[in-house]
């Protein structure tokens, strides 16, 4: 699914605009402290849904990151859901980085599986395997790429919008988790990694790991 990129996130507006409605019933019929942590949770709400667009990397082979946030691992581990061994790239999401995700790389949706799971804190390493997640494993030329979007201890609601068989671009705008979260990167164990544990990423602008050129 395209999408224009706007500098706020379409499934933000419900609850900016509920936000908006409580914080002027609260600057008329409420005291001045209340109406002010009104007026700040919509600030923070606001925050929180915003889309900035972002600059596209044009380097060959570069798998671009997912989301924004911290990176909490870069390890060689078993993919469950390509049957492959990989590299794994975790990027953790806090409440205020841009919850937006990304396409990481060019290519064609082979596979999206939900998962059902627990709400434990997004930063532990069991949350990757057992906290609610939804799974996207993407086919480019000879390279598979799986993108795991997880909820976290406060975020209770992942969307989706590609499914098998749609054709994908890097940058492309595919889904949102709401509330805190991580987004589990799978790469070709040959892959090349940009990043380190600790490291700062921005959806799409940083390169996450180089994939090898056949």
């Amino acid at each position: 699914m395209n999408y224009p990129h706007p500098f706020l996130a379409k499934e933000g507006w419900p609850f900016i605009a509920i936000a908006f409605f409580v914080a002027v019933f609260a600057s008329f019929f409420l005291p001045g402290f209340l109406a002010l942590l009104c007026w700040l949770a919509l600030a923070f709400v606001v925050q929180f849904f915003r889309d900035p667009p972002r600059a596209i990397p044009a380097d060959v082979g570069a798998v671009l990151s997912p989301a924004d946030g911290r990176i909490v691992k870069v390890e060689k581990v078993r993919d469950p859901y390509a049957d492959r061994d990989a590299l794994l790239i975790s990027v953790f999401m806090n409440v205020f980085n841009v919850h937006s995700n990304r396409i990481s790389i060019d290519g064609r949706v082979s596979k999206v599986q939900y998962f059902p799971g627990l709400f434990i804190n997004a930063d532990l390493d069991k949350a990757s395997t057992e906290n609610e997640r939804n799974a996207v494993v993407i086919e480019s030329g000879a390279h598979t790429v799986t993108l795991v979007q997880v909820a976290g201890l406060i975020a209770r609601r992942i969307l989706c919008y590609v499914k098998p068989g749609d054709e994908v671009a890097k940058g492309q705008r595919y889904g949102f988790i709401r509330f805190g979260s991580r987004v589990d990167v799978y790469l070709p164990v040959e892959a090349t990694p940009r990043v380190a544990p600790g490291d700062k990423v921005s959806a799409t602008s940083t390169i996450l790991a180089v994939l090898p050129q056949q």
